[in-house]
């Protein structure tokens, strides 16, 4: 049974820490691999991004496989919630052996943040390590297979996506191979996911999923709504798209790169403008390794490379229709469901 997300791919798990209220909208997303790690790869595109320790997935790097990958809100400093992910692995002797005793583990644990500060109304409301070491904590307390909240927790709980709110969103296919693959991604752009011209979102025009727009008079509402909240905003700030694109598939460093690298289309089919010097947009991939390609079909990465980018693409799609507006203290972002609703 499947249910449509990132733990489609058996062995990862998803935890979310979310903090709201008192000056927070923040928070902190955590893919967990299974034991022992996975394959990872990642491809950086927008002019403003914050990680850590993307370096050490170059393909002609020594690290060959990561126990987790972290999403987290607070831009730069958000990136400190990768601590206390480390800190949590190590105490489970997980990562890179570097001596004769077991426990003796250097987790690589490659981070990327987006930017919320602020929006909750108070910019010193950021993730640390404790909040990375919760969300790291929800995924290895959730089963496998458990389905991943979307919307507006964990690294999606500040997301902004042009002027309406943004959010976690996941998807999921199984491939006529039977090879897996999934994406999750915090869409949090500083382009619009919605046609100005019909109120369609981008992705459902592309995916086929939207069977009927909106009306003249719905669409001019939400103009007028989106107009009346944008006044009420700061200008539009330094923004993020992150996703992980995951696949059972047992892919080599480079091929991860690869899909790590065309993953990035599906951004652009459900945003634009996308990778603007204001955006970090980062997708990172891993792959288990449980299922060999095919050698009797030459085209089966170029199957799982098509994948992933409809599955980002589609993944945006959710996240924004899954997202809660916000009226606060930090700004005012309807939703994208309270604008349109479900037609």
């Amino acid at each position: 049974m499947t249910v449509d997300a990132l733990t489609d791919v058996a062995g990862l798990r998803v935890g979310h820490a979310t903090r709201t209220g008192d000056g927070w909208l923040t928070g902190t997303t955590v893919v967990l691999a299974p034991a022992g790690g996975a394959i990872a790869a990642v491809d950086v595109r927008g002019g403003g991004p914050g990680t850590k320790e993307t370096d050490a997935l170059d393909p002609r790097n020594l690290v060959q496989k990561v126990e987790a990958v972290v999403l987290t809100g607070g831009s730069a400093y958000g990136l400190d919630s990768a601590s206390g992910v480390m800190a949590w692995l190590e105490e489970r002797g997980r990562g890179v052996r570097v001596g004769l005793d077991p426990a003796h583990v250097v987790p690589v644990v490659p981070a990327a943040c987006v930017f919320d500060l602020g929006r909750g109304g108070d910019f010193r409301a950021r993730p640390d390590a404790a909040t990375g070491r919760a969300a790291v904590e929800a995924a290895d307390a959730s089963g496998p297979g458990a389905p991943v909240a979307e919307g507006c927790v964990g690294a999606g709980t500040g997301a902004t996506v042009g002027r309406i709110k943004g959010g976690i969103g996941t998807a999921s296919a199984v491939l006529d191979s039977g090879i897996t693959v999934a994406a999750l991604v915090v869409a949090n752009a500083a382009g619009s996911a919605v046609d100005p011209q019909t109120g369609v979102l981008y992705g459902e025009l592309l995916l086929g999923g939207r069977t009927a727009y909106p009306s003249a008079e719905v669409h001019e509402a939400a103009r007028q709504r989106l107009a009346e909240a944008a006044a009420k905003n700061a200008p539009p700030p330094l923004n993020t798209t992150l996703a992980v694109v995951a696949t059972d598939a047992d892919l080599t460093r480079a091929q991860a790169h690869k899909l790590a690298g065309t993953a990035h289309d599906g951004i652009a089919r459900a945003v634009r403008p996308v990778h603007l010097l204001n955006d970090g947009d980062t997708v990172f991939t891993l792959a288990t390794g449980a299922r060999p390609l095919s050698p009797d079909n030459p085209l089966a990465l170029n199957e799982i490379l098509a994948a992933g980018a409809d599955l980002v693409t589609r993944a945006i799609v959710r996240a924004v229709r899954a997202a809660d507006p916000v009226d606060g203290p930090g700004g005012v972002w309807p939703s994208y469901e309270e604008l349109y609703g479900s037609a």
